[in-house]
């Protein structure tokens, strides 16, 4: 077990890949935007990035609206 930190919050998580970590906080359909450690990630590359302990994780959401 990981203890990471998602979008400021504490969050224990089992995945070992940044793409499994999605799916396993319930993202596995969305479109979202993500950074590691304040590097952004792109959605084909989060299969290669491995989640370590201490990790800041942050999920974005696109917004729409006007």
């Amino acid at each position: 077990m990981k203890h990471i930190q998602v979008n400021s919050e504490k969050v224990t998580a089992k995945s070992e890949r940044l793409s499994d970590l999605l799916i396993e906080l319930g993202y596995a359909d969305a479109v979202v935007a993500t950074a590691v450690n304040g590097d952004f990630v792109t959605q084909g590359n989060r299969a290669n990035i491995q989640i370590n302990d201490g990790d800041r994780i942050e999920v974005l959401a696109p917004m729409q609206g006007g």
